[in-house]
């Protein structure tokens, strides 16, 4: 078993590699809005291609405001897990919205490739705030107008400092 010390071998070659291209931390305060969006949620990219190099995975946070459904949406051959912070999330998804579960703080929710989904927070009081994460580094979202759900979602849009409200 060898123990030599850090200072006995030539490690400045790996310091120079690894210390832009190494482990990153992205605040929580500076998250990227500029990312595909639905009605009714806020998408924030943390961790994707252009701001880390990603190549296989994206990750980031939603959060929907309290009684908001989303517009109905899949994402494509991504694969997506939605881990619940806080909230109450009802997840609902099928050709026609028909099949229904519901998660809590703690509760992973994995939604397969091409399955029409809508994002709805069951809480009439506070926000649902989830962490995203998909299997590849770009967001593939494609908002679904035409399905004829049991249930109309509606269109709740997200107004803060940076969102205005699309109507004024």
């Amino acid at each position: 078993m060898s123990h030599e010390h850090p200072h006995d071998h030539d490690h400045s070659h790996d310091e120079r590699r690894w210390k832009h291209d190494g482990v990153r931390v992205i605040k929580g305060d500076q998250l990227d809005a500029n990312t595909a969006q639905t009605p009714g949620m806020f998408r924030q990219a943390a961790i994707n291609h252009a701001r880390v190099g990603a190549q296989k995975i994206w990750a980031g946070t939603v959060a929907i405001e309290p009684n908001a459904k989303t517009g109905v949406h899949h994402h494509g051959e991504l694969e997506s897990v939605i881990y619940v912070v806080s909230g109450k999330a009802r997840m609902r998804w099928g050709e026609r919205l028909e099949f229904v579960a519901e998660a809590g703080p703690g509760d992973f929710i994995y939604v397969p490739p091409f399955v029409p989904h809508q994002e709805i927070n069951a809480d009439p009081e506070n926000p649902l705030q989830c962490v995203l994460v998909r299997s590849d580094n770009e967001a593939v979202v494609v908002n679904i107008t035409d399905v004829d759900p049991v249930e109309k979602p509606e269109e709740v849009y997200w107004v803060d400092p940076i969102h205005k409200h699309p109507h004024r």
